[in-house]
């Protein structure tokens, strides 16, 4: 465990590295500093108020609010990059950034940079995305502070602009035009490792100045990674098309149609499938070895969205932190593109403690309050579908626990009288988790929040989820309703369907 004093600053804390590579510090006894523009966007963190995490905020362009984020600590984990629509010009803004980085690095004397980079080879044709990474990574290096560059290719987990771009235009296209350099060679690298090779590099010395490939154990091409994905999630088999006349403008503005993923995002993305990023060093593997997962092990664990708050929890409890590969609260927007979600709200005279016995009391001979006919008739469809339907019957009908069952639905989340989460285990195109959230307000009043999500699977979770909405929506309604008037305590708003 770190014994020093001194905090580990982490820029980009609120994206998708940095809010993985948090947790991962925390577990490991590390003081942390994370530095963000507002500290607002740490409110959903599960690890926000943790002991041994202190909070900056700055901008890398104003040296003066970046110098004074850096005093007191020992190293920085430089995570950060302008990609986005709202800079026109990303890569003078990376220069810039990456110029302030280095001269504040040096003026408060911090021992090492780490930063994570982008794969690829010094060449005229290489993308204007790589080129920026590369150029920052020589900036860092050209400081006086020791700087530890690590080159990436393609990065599997839900979050990463490049793996969303595969998961969306897999999912919702039955067919694939592609260009030709579909078949360009990438070596693809789970989340899960990038985390641990930074972390390894903070704590192995010998890595300090030194530049590093790193990959996962599979090379493969773009189109590999187009059928691996469809094999993961259960879709047929996509057709892939390749059309020469493609460029990558007309790719990004057809992607942006299909998915959420902005034409100014995907285009400089796209740009650089057309260069093979492949690892040419493999040192690394030495120095901090690890089990590096395939990519279909990488997308299988990037699949695990729903399971996401229980899993965080891990990472700064006694056990061994489960590295979350999917979607984390507070990931860019097109992370959660695909959950489909509904709320209705209620606000009761009482507290969250009265209110709780409903829920802990809910299905098995209890039933789901006005509208078991509805769940009914959904097992029977399951069990014609080949699953097994209704599993009427709890082990314990007044107490829960996490990893039983009730009816059809798997405890995944207990946390009386706040929280209930629960994953449905019946056939259909995506994964639906069923999830109460309880809180005391002034009054005493109780709010009580009823929500549905649904990750889908292809088109055919889209047509489920849509075809369904509004027998959702009158199931949480009449359920909330339901559960209300049982509880005696009085309705004082609701229930109220909440805009996504």
């Amino acid at each position: 465990m770190y014994k020093s004093n001194r905090p580990v600053l982490v820029t980009g804390a609120t994206g998708y590295i940095g809010s993985r590579l948090i947790p991962m510090l925390l577990y490991k006894g590390y003081p942390v500093r994370a530095m963000v523009r507002n500290r607002t966007r740490l409110s959903c963190r599960s690890w926000a108020h943790h002991s041994r995490l202190e909070v900056a905020e700055a901008d890398l362009l104003d040296p003066a609010s970046l110098t004074e984020a850096c005093r007191g600590c020992s190293s920085v984990f430089y995570l950060v990059h302008s990609m986005s629509s709202r800079v026109q010009d990303f890569a003078a803004t990376d220069r810039e950034a990456a110029e302030n980085m280095a001269g504040s690095a040096e003026q408060q004397g911090l021992e090492r940079i780490i930063y994570l980079s982008g794969l690829g080879e010094d060449h005229p044709d290489l993308s204007k995305h790589l080129r920026s990474r590369a150029e920052v990574g020589r900036i860092l290096q050209k400081s006086a502070v020791p700087a530890t560059i690590l080159r990436s290719a393609v990065i599997l987990g839900s979050g990463s602009a490049s793996f969303e771009l595969i998961r969306f235009l897999t999912e919702r296209l039955p067919v694939l035009i592609t260009p030709v350099w579909v078949r360009t060679l990438s070596q693809p690298i789970a989340v899960s490792n990038v985390v641990q090779y930074l972390v390894g590099c903070l704590e192995k010395p010998q890595t300090a100045g030194e530049l590093y490939d790193i990959g996962g154990p599979e090379i493969v091409s773009y189109e590999d990674l187009f059928r691996i994905y469809a094999q993961v999630t259960g879709l047929f088999w996509r057709p892939i098309i390749k059309a020469p006349f493609l460029t990558p403008g007309l790719l990004a503005r057809g992607a942006e149609l299909i998915t959420p993923v902005p034409a100014d995002l995907s285009r400089p993305l796209i740009q650089g499938m057309r260069n093979t990023v492949v690892c040419r060093d493999h040192r690394i593997r030495e120095i901090i070895p690890q089990n590096l997962l395939t990519c279909r092990q990488a997308m299988v664990k990037s699949m695990q969205i729903l399971c996401r708050d229980r899993i965080q929890d891990m990472w700064t409890g006694d056990s061994h932190p489960n590295p979350p590969e999917w979607y984390t609260c507070g990931d860019i927007y097109y992370a959660r593109g695909s959950i489909l979600e509904i709320t209705y709200r209620v606000v009761l005279a009482g507290t969250a403690s009265g209110f709780w016995p409903l829920i802990q009391n809910m299905g098995g001979s209890r039933g789901w309050y006005g509208t078991d006919l509805l769940w009914a008739v959904r097992a029977s469809l399951d069990r014609i579908a080949g699953g097994y339907g209704m599993q009427k019957g709890r082990r314990d009908q007044s107490r829960l626990a996490v990893g039983e069952l009730v009816d059809f639905w798997r405890v995944l989340e207990l946390k009386p009288p706040h929280v209930l989460l629960l994953l449905a285990e019946l056939k259909m195109p995506g994964e639906a988790m069923l999830e109460f959230k309880l809180k005391d307000l002034p009054g005493p009043r109780a709010e009580v929040l009823l929500t549905v999500r649904f990750l889908p699977r292809g088109v055919g979770g889209l047509l489920y989820w849509y075809l369904s909405y509004t027998v959702h929506n009158l199931v949480l309604k009449t359920m909330l309703l339901n559960m209300a008037r049982s509880s005696r305590m009085p309705l004082l708003e609701g229930p109220t369907a909440l805009e996504e």
